[in-house]
């Protein structure tokens, strides 16, 4: 159906409810890909690619999209338990973080279960031969901690003594998505004992195609992977990108407070764009929004150019810009002074962010993107 001799990757922005935006991107390009599968009712996006890769909010998407659940599937658990995931906390724990994280753990102990990583690939629910990455931070050792559940990177070896796919999966997705400030960090045990863990989005990986191409390709993870334009392709999805410019700002600046709730969000966006510049550079991009006024998009779209120019991947960044500008392009002016907050849970921020993704989905275009990486549709020959 897929050629075997070419990877595919995907990449999934953090972005808390936001990630409804990155969810009607991917019903997009699964709505697209069925249109080539023998049987479309039973296609999902891990029939696709072969390694799914998120950060906070995105590892939800990547665990419940290597677990075979379908778009649609992840779209209802967002919409329905939204609200939850976002349970104020206690007044004495307000210092520390604005919510509970026991609602979003029991959610998702419900919804992927007890298991361990390695009982999962025992019976089947994960796949061995494709890969999940999951990105989170080691409090304890103060870095950043990608873990894949590739069984032949180093510390996944079943006998080896510090085997991280004996981790509950569950717990991995919830150290993912601890944001700081918003919820309490993730105990998890390991060999040498419990450490704690919070949101990948802290690390340079919030946006993760970029580490996601490394774990693939580099012999010291022993995926080892072969790229190039006509071997690997990367999708790399984003739940909105926004900014706050301030040019009011007086001459002793943002007082502490502010620095404090502003400046992680900062970085996050601005390392997630050098992540996407960097994948611009060093793989073909075919899709994306325009980066500055300088730069411009460095795109090389396949229709315009379909010779070869010896990059590392083809890729394909999307990720709606939610400016007053950004909204404009998309025709959704009515939205252009909406608070696109990434705790906002509700009804009115549910129907908006579906509204903003599907409207900026209609860009998509798998097949026409990605034209040698997509099967034929049904009726014409393989």
């Amino acid at each position: 159906m897929f050629a075997s001799d070419q990877k595919r990757l995907l990449a999934l922005d953090g972005g808390g409810i936001l990630g409804l935006i990155s969810l009607q991107i991917l019903k997009k390009i699964e709505d697209d890909l069925k249109a080539g599968v023998p049987n479309p009712q039973a296609f999902r996006l891990r029939d696709y690619f072969d390694y799914i890769g998120g950060t906070s909010t995105g590892a939800i998407m990547a665990t419940g999209l290597a677990l075979g659940w379908s778009v649609d599937d992840l779209i209802r658990f967002y919409e329905k338990h939204g609200s939850k995931m976002f349970t104020r906390a206690w007044l004495w724990n307000k210092p520390f973080h604005k919510y509970t994280a026991g609602p979003l753990s029991k959610l998702l102990r419900e919804q992927i279960g007890e298991e361990t990583i390695l009982q999962l690939q025992q019976s089947g629910r994960l796949s061995t031969d494709k890969h999940l990455l999951i990105v989170t931070h080691n409090l304890s050792t103060d870095s950043p901690w990608p873990l894949s559940t590739n069984p032949k990177a180093k510390y996944n070896v079943e006998d080896h003594p510090e085997c991280n796919r004996k981790i509950p999966l569950w717990q991995l997705v919830r150290a993912s998505a601890a944001a700081p400030t918003y919820f309490p960090p993730q105990d998890i045990e390991l060999p040498r004992g419990v450490r704690k863990f919070e949101d990948g989005g802290v690390t340079p990986y919030n946006n993760p195609a970029l580490l996601l191409h490394r774990m693939a390709t580099l012999s010291a993870y022993r995926c080892e992977w072969p790229d190039g334009e006509a071997r690997m392709m990367i999708v790399s999805v984003g739940a909105g990108c926004s900014v706050t410019p301030q040019p009011g700002l007086r001459n002793a600046g943002r007082h502490l407070i502010s620095n404090a709730e502003s400046i992680p969000t900062g970085l996050m966006q601005r390392i997630s764009d050098e992540n996407d510049i960097k994948c611009r550079t060093v793989g073909r991009c075919v899709f994306g929004a325009p980066i500055d006024s300088e730069l411009g998009d460095l795109m090389y779209p396949m229709d315009k150019h379909p010779e070869d120019l010896g990059r590392r991947f083809l890729y394909a960044r999307y990720n709606p810009i939610l400016t007053k500008k950004g909204l404009a392009d998309l025709r959704l002016t009515h939205l252009e002074h909406h608070s696109f907050e990434i705790d906002n849970v509700s009804p009115e921020q549910l129907q908006v962010l579906t509204t903003v993704g599907k409207k900026y989905a209609e860009l998509v275009d798998i097949a026409g993107q990605f034209p040698s990486f997509v099967a034929e549709p049904q009726g014409k020959a393989a």
